[in-house]
């Protein structure tokens, strides 16, 4: 049986992209740097050019979309002036996705100008961290909500900045050798990564549960 096809654009080293095929879907990524370690089909492109170069194919070819656009100018973890050095890739992407008539889901994190978004954590997925990240759609999307209460803390939020703990975060800028296979372990990371790699990346649970919804979506209107 034919799998559906879903590009990753902005697919860093393959969070998304293992989530959404274990969900069902096979993937091509597309990302401006080179990504040795995404474990499918890869293109080196800017994702908007790309995109708008390659648009007649993605309509014929691809079933949905996905987009991962920087995060750094939303972070809470960067400074309000660095922020402002980063560019805002989402409207413009959703702008694109709007107007070719595709199924997508554009991924980021807290404060991201997303519109009615919905917001993913790991507690509710049975992993030891909390990550929040929020998924806009234009499909109807359901979320499981959080559990905070049900497990120790020991991976804090990505914002941390403060204590020694954050050496133990899934977080930007972590950059330790010694806990690797741990906090592999701890995202659901199964594939080889660097630690830079995996501080950028969201846990594959989340987009397993969009793409098994997705799935059913794409089956009602088929």
């Amino acid at each position: 049986m034919t799998r559906p096809l879903l590009l990753d654009l902005f697919c860093g080293a393959g969070g998304a992209a293992v989530g959404y095929h274990r969900a069902g879907f096979d993937v091509v990524g597309v990302d401006i740097k080179r990504q040795p370690h995404y474990p499918f089909e890869f293109v080196q492109a800017d994702a908007l050019e790309w995109v708008d170069e390659n648009d007649v194919w993605i309509t014929l070819a691809v079933s949905a979309v996905h987009a991962s656009p920087p995060c750094q100018a939303y972070s809470k973890s960067v400074s309000v002036q660095n922020r402002k050095k980063h560019p805002d890739l989402i409207e413009p992407i959703r702008e694109r996705m709007q107007d070719y008539g595709w199924q997508y889901i554009i991924e980021n994190v807290p404060r991201a100008p997303l519109e009615n978004p919905i917001q993913l954590c790991g507690s509710a997925f049975g992993l030891p961290i909390q990550r929040h990240r929020l998924f806009e759609s234009n499909i109807a999307l359901m979320s499981p909500g959080c559990i905070h209460g049900a497990y120790e803390r020991k991976y804090p939020p990505a914002w941390n900045r403060t204590t020694r703990l954050r050496v133990l975060s899934i977080s930007g800028g972590w950059t330790g050798q010694d806990d690797l296979e741990q906090h592999r372990a701890a995202m659901g990371v199964d594939w080889e990564v660097t630690p830079k790699e995996l501080s950028e990346a969201i846990p594959p649970a989340y987009t397993q549960f969009i793409g098994e919804q997705l799935l059913e979506h794409l089956a009602r209107v088929a």
